[in-house]
Order: structure tokens, then C-alpha cells, then sequence
């Protein structure tokens, strides 16, 4: 299997299976709920971590939750534990409504402050990070590779850090130098002891220590958000590679979504949360929608494009309600996931299927094997179809209209077929 990697800017083999293959990817800061678009990177991992096992490989998944961050404190000034603790439930639930399961490990900032606090302290020790006033901050300059994952290498103007968390400028030795623990402001309501004093972690290094502590030193992916290239998977790759850990190697960055043409963003406002859209549209539909765009390339979300998933949807559900047809090829299927986990080509190969084992098998990668099922609709609605048909029956098309109507009122369709009992009810789902 080969993948997209930002780093070399082509395509990189995995090793053969069973690997191991460990992944990081980078999860959410936990202070509302997370919007459709931070549901992508999520979506991913846990497919790719499927096809992979299926694939005979040994893969381990860790994604984090970010619940130590200068936007928790501005959003509930004296309150962000609270707030954290309950967004981070809200997380939880909202991408379990998604039916793919959970990543193995799901750490959390706040639970690994002993290995963040000793991780410093082995920068500080080795001369790449320096204490400056009750902040510490990475030394850049000792790190001649700085700015190569984001293409921006030599460049000292680009690599400054513009960082979403403020930090006292005239502390730094160099602009480019980045928080790796800042101390303690008043209003803020968490706090840590260290060698440095009170406070608390910088956002970049509390991913180098969780991706460490669970993965080892070296591992296979990270993946995350291609707005997280620079600076904090940049800053990533500069705190442990300092210390002579060769961390991720290969990084898979996802598209964004857009709404209108602009990138979803909470500082933007233009979200659509994921409990919103799980209510509108159902997992299944959200879950075609996201099959349907390479995972590299940006996607937009609007009602055209999530009725055409929606309708994609309703497609597998009506090869389930007719009569299995062997054939289809799974090489093709699995060539197209082989292949940068080519998702929207896998999805080609699929509608194309007839066969009710083979769509099952394919469906299960992505979560969707419930558009096999066939929901049965509740009794009450049966007889007002076997009286709809009875209806037809007499030439009464005015009463059978009028049960059609009824029933479509109930939220299901029904429609004529030749086995019996005659009809066939269906689900409306939008």
C-alpha cells in the first residue's frame, strides 16, 4: 500500500504487513462542539486503521484530545476545566454517532503532564529549548532542518510562529521560537508545577509527548488537518527529532471543508457541528459524503452535495432490496484503497456491484454494512399497504392515493412490486 506523504511531496510504500503500522493523528481542543469538518481526520483514521487490519496488518490508533489551550481559557475564563471536561464528552459522543468506533488510545493533555514536563526538560537539558522568565521556549535555531514538512525551509520570515496562542515576543531569542510551557496568567483556572514554575504546556510539545508515550519514538503516520502542517506539526517534528527520535514518518494531511467556498473554521463561524448534521442527515449519508472526496483534496458541504449522498446512499439500499447478482471484482476495490486510499474510486467500484456478499464486505470498511439491512416498517403502516393494494384492486385510485399519501405522511414510501406481499415499504430519509 502506498500513501501521499507531505513531507517528501510523493507517494511512500508501507512496510509489508503485519507491519506494525502505529498512527497519530491529531484530534480536537475541546471547547465546543467540534464541527462536520474536524470530523474528516477523525473519519479517516479510523478507515484507514480498518482497511489495514483487514489488510493483515498490526495497526494501533491514537488520536488526542487537546484540553489544555490558550482558546479554553478565552472561552470560559475561570471555568475551562469544566468546559474542557464537558466538550471533550460532547466529542465523544458526537463522533461515536458516526457508528466506526473508537481510535485504541484517546489521551488527553491534562492526563499526560509527567511525560510533557520530562520531555522539556530533555530539550532544556540538550541546549534546544531555553527557560525565559517562567516560559520555556524551542531554540529553532538549533534545529538546522526547521521548516522543511511545510516547504518552508530557509525562509526565516515564513517560519515565524504565528502562534494561535499568545506568547511574550520579548522573551524569544529568535521570533521563530515557540512555547513549549508558559506560566501561569492570573484568570487562569489549571495549573501544573515544574521545574520552571507553575503553569502549564505549549499546544506543540503536548502532541510530541502523547504521540511518544503510546506510539515509541518512532512511528509509522500522523496525520491531521492540512492547516496543521505549519507551525504545529512543523514543531513537532523539530521538538523530537532534536532529541534524536525519529518520529512520524510519513504524514498524511487531509483536505478541509468548505462552506460557501470558505474553509469551515470556528474563528470563521461558518460551522455546521456535527450533532447538527448527524441530526439532518443520518451517519450513513454523512458517511458517503465523505467517501466521495479524495481525503487530500478540499470538499464542500452543502445541501446539493449531501442530497447526492444521501441518494447514493438510498442506491446500496435498493441493490439489498433486489435479488443478489454474483460477480464484481474485490481487486479493484482494494487496488483504489492501495492506491493513496483512493476512497472515491472505491466507492465507483462499489455501486457498480450487485452482489449482496461482496457490496456487504465492501461496505463494512467504511462503517455503512447497515444499508444492507432492511428496516422493517411498523405494522400499523402494513395494513394501510395491503389496503392501498386492495385499493388498486377495486379501481378506488382515489382512496389508494389517498393511503399513499398516508403513509408518505408517516415518513415511508411504498411501492409495487411483483413478490409478494405486492409492495414494498421503504424508509423516506429526507
Amino acid at each position: 500500500m502506498q500513501i501521499y506523504d507531505t513531507l517528501t511531496r510523493q507517494l511512500q510504500e508501507l512496510p509489508p504487513p503485519p507491519g506494525p503500522v502505529r498512527m497519530y493523528f491529531c484530534g480536537p481542543t475541546v471547547y465546543q462542539r467540534i464541527h462536520i469538518g474536524n470530523a474528516r481526520p477523525f473519519v479517516i483514521s479510523l478507515w484507514l486503521k480498518r482497511w489495514l487490519e483487514r489488510s493483515g496488518y498490526d495497526v494501533k490508533l491514537a488520536e488526542n484530545i487537546t484540553d489544555i489551550n490558550d482558546k479554553i481559557y478565552k472561552a470560559a475564563p475561570g471555568d475551562s476545566a469544566r468546559l474542557a471536561a464537558d466538550a471533550a464528552g460532547w466529542y465523544l459522543d458526537d463522533t461515536g454517532g458516526l457508528g466506526l468506533g473508537r481510535p485504541d488510545v484517546e489521551p488527553k493533555a491534562t492526563e499526560s503532564i509527567p511525560e510533557i514536563v520530562a520531555m522539556i526538560g530533555q530539550l532544556v537539558g540538550s541546549g534546544h529549548a531555553y527557560a525565559a522568565g517562567g516560559d520555556v521556549y524551542f531554540r529553532v535555531a538549533s534545529f538546522p532542518d526547521y521548516g522543511r514538512l511545510s516547504g518552508r525551509h530557509g525562509n526565516e520570515e515564513a517560519t515565524r510562529n504565528p502562534s494561535e496562542e499568545a506568547e511574550k515576543a520579548e522573551r524569544k531569542e529568535d521570533p521563530r521560537d515557540f512555547a513549549l510551557w508558559k506560566g501561569h496568567k492570573e484568570g487562569e483556572d489549571t495549573w501544573w508545577e515544574s521545574p520552571w514554575g507553575r503553569g502549564r504546556p505549549g499546544w506543540h510539545i503536548e502532541c510530541s509527548a502523547m504521540a511518544e508515550t503510546h506510539l515509541g519514538p518512532v512511528f509509522e503516520i500522523h496525520g491531521g488537518g492540512i492547516d496543521l502542517v505549519f507551525p504545529h506539526h512543523e514543531n513537532e517534528v523539530a521538538q523530537s527529532r532534536s532529541l534524536g527520535h525519529g518520529f512520524a514518518q510519513l504524514w498524511m494531511h487531509n483536505g478541509m471543508l468548505r462552506l460557501s467556498g470558505e474553509k469551515m473554521s470556528k474563528s470563521l463561524g461558518n460551522i455546521v457541528s456535527l450533532r447538527e448534521a448527524l441530526d439532518e442527515w443520518g451517519r450513513e449519508t454523512l458517511l458517503v459524503y465523505f467517501l466521495g472526496g479524495h481525503w487530500r483534496k478540499p470538499i464542500d458541504y452543502s445541501d446539493e452535495v449531501l442530497e447526492q449522498a444521501a441518494a447514493q446512499a438510498e442506491s446500496f439500499r435498493n441493490v439489498f432490496r433486489g435479488e443478489s447478482t454474483e460477480g464484481g471484482d474485490w481487486d479493484a476495490f482494494a487496488a483504489a484503497l492501495d492506491d493513496d486510499f483512493n476512497t472515491p474510486e472505491a466507492l465507483a467500484v462499489m455501486h457498480g456491484w450487485r452482489d449482496h456478499e461482496l457490496l456487504r464486505r465492501g461496505l463494512e470498511v467504511f462503517g455503512l454494512e447497515s444499508l444492507a439491512e432492511d428496516e422493517g416498517a411498523p405494522a400499523e403502516l402494513n395494513e394501510l399497504a395491503r389496503a392501498r393494494l386492495d385499493a388498486r384492486a377495486r379501481k378506488d385510485f382515489a382512496a389508494s392515493d389517498r393511503l399513499r399519501d398516508e403513509i408518505a405522511a408517516a415518513g415511508w414510501e411504498v411501492r409495487d412490486v411483483d413478490a409478494e406481499p405486492g409492495y414494498q415499504l421503504v424508509r423516506l430519509r429526507r
